[in-house]
Formats: C-alpha cells, sequence, structure tokens
C-alpha cells in the first residue's frame, strides 16, 4: 500500500508539472507583444534612430509596399529553390557516403583526411572559387549551398551509422543476414532518426549558405533583398529580408518535422 501511495503521489506531482493552470502559449504571445511595443515606443520617442532601427510598423509599411508590388515570392522562391536544390543534392551524396564510411573502416581511413579538410571550410571561402568557375548563375549559388552542407552532412551520417548496436549488427549476421540484408533491415533504420535530426539542423545551415551567396553576387533572393536594402540606406528592407528569413526556416522546419513524423511514425508522441 506504501508503495502505491507514493506511486499516485508521484503521478500527481507529475500532473501538476504538466498542468501549471496557465498557458504557456498566451504567455510567449503577450511577451512578443510587449517586446514589440517596446520597441516601438522607443524608436517614436527619439530614443533610437529610425535610421538605424526603424520601428515595427516601419518594417509593416514596408512588407505592404512589398506585397502590392508582389515582391515577396519572387525573393523568397529564389532563395527556397537555391536551398532545396544544392541541400538536395548534398544530402542525396551525403547519405549513402555516410552510410558507407560508418560501416568501413577501409572507406573512412580513405576518405577521412579530404573529410578532415573540407569540414572547417565556412560557405564564404567558395564564393571566389565558385565565381570564377560557374560565373553568376545559379548553378554558383547551388554549389554554394552544397559544399556548404556536404561535409558536415557526412559527418551527421557517419557517426548516426557508427552508434547502433553492434550487437544488433552481429545478431543479424548470426542469424544469416547478407551484408546488404544488414544494411537495410538494421543499419539504415536504425540511423534514420539521427540522420533526418542532422539533416535538420544542416538545413539552417544550407539557408545560411545561399544568404551568403546572395549577399555577394545575386539579382533576387532574400540575402539580395538584404544587401539593395542596405545599399538604398532602407534599414526597414533590411529587417524585413531578416525576418523573411527567420519565417521561411520556421516554415521549413516544421515541414521537415512533418517528414519526420511519416518516415518515423514509431517516435510521434
Amino acid at each position: 500500500m506504501n508503495g502505491t501511495s507514493k506511486t499516485a503521489k508521484a503521478e500527481q506531482q507529475t500532473k501538476v508539472i504538466e498542468s501549471p493552470g496557465i498557458n504557456l502559449k498566451i504567455i510567449s504571445l503577450i511577451s512578443m507583444i510587449i517586446f514589440f511595443a517596446l520597441w516601438e515606443s522607443v524608436v517614436r520617442m527619439g530614443f533610437i534612430e529610425p535610421l538605424f532601427l526603424p520601428a515595427p510598423s516601419a518594417i509593416v509599411r514596408r512588407a505592404s509596399i512589398m506585397l502590392e508590388r508582389n515582391d515577396f515570392s519572387v525573393h523568397i522562391l529564389a532563395s527556397a529553390r537555391r536551398v532545396l536544390v544544392g541541400f538536395g543534392l548534398a544530402a542525396l551524396v551525403a547519405i549513402p557516403a555516410g552510410i558507407i564510411l560508418g560501416t568501413s573502416r577501409l572507406a573512412k581511413a580513405i576518405f577521412d583526411p579530404l573529410l578532415s579538410f573540407l569540414r572547417p571550410l565556412p560557405s564564404m571561402s567558395w564564393i571566389p572559387l565558385s565565381l570564377l568557375w560557374l560565373g553568376i548563375t545559379e548553378w554558383q549559388k547551388y554549389s554554394i549551398v552544397f559544399m556548404g552542407s556536404l561535409a558536415p552532412s557526412i559527418l551527421y551520417t557517419v557517426e548516426a551509422t557508427r552508434n547502433i548496436d553492434p550487437v544488433l549488427i552481429r545478431a543479424a549476421k548470426n542469424l544469416g543476414a547478407s551484408k546488404i540484408q544488414v544494411m537495410k533491415d538494421v543499419v539504415l533504420p536504425g540511423a534514420l532518426p539521427s540522420i533526418i535530426a542532422g539533416l535538420k539542423v544542416m538545413m539552417g545551415i544550407a539557408w545560411t549558405c545561399v544568404i551568403s551567396a546572395e549577399l555577394v553576387a545575386a539579382s533576387n533572393g532574400l540575402g539580395f533583398l538584404i544587401m539593395n536594402g542596405k545599399e538604398m540606406f532602407q534599414t526597414d528592407t533590411v529587417l524585413l529580408g531578416m525576418a523573411l528569413i527567420s519565417i521561411t526556416v520556421l516554415i521549413t522546419d516544421m515541414v521537415l518535422n512533418r517528414v519526420e513524423k511519416i518516415l518515423l511514425p514509431w517516435r510521434d508522441g
């Protein structure tokens, strides 16, 4: 009876923690409203020069002007296309390469020095070479995203593959599974959750890569929007571009979370 009462008491405490009586989403909404209200007030009262930090209302006005001109879709779709193509190509290479490197010591010994050389290089370092090789083209932007995402994505996949319990692999082999069957039925399902988690992280880095490329050489895209706003001394446009990047990345992350639930239904809830 004593043990039962302790269990019931622990469950009650857990329910109290999980149900504090206050909706946390409402608290988050209120905090955002207070933040933007303070920002608006500080600018309107003249404590900050609008040229350096415009009020939220000025950013909203700039957004309405761009909506009327239909500029939003042009810049967002341009950046999204570059991210999806470059990151998609990187994932197509990184996932099989990472699985091979994670399961083969010989392959890892051969390619590990190259990965160690490529991994520390930031995406910006590839821009001069990409411009020299590909010019100011769409493939130049794709290549920046590809090179900026490839090595880290491979390393995420390698670690996900190597973290699989070796007992499971030995058990499958003892039951007569071939190398292909072990790869298909043990390694890939076991590594897939960590691979997807790594790719979600790399998607954010891919957006950083494409913005870097667009800041240097582009005629559209969110990075171009920010740089053009800076050149025209339109700080509201710069901040609007930054906000659009955050919103677009959040939407992309929501889509990836949905894909993860479809591919890994056993992890839902």
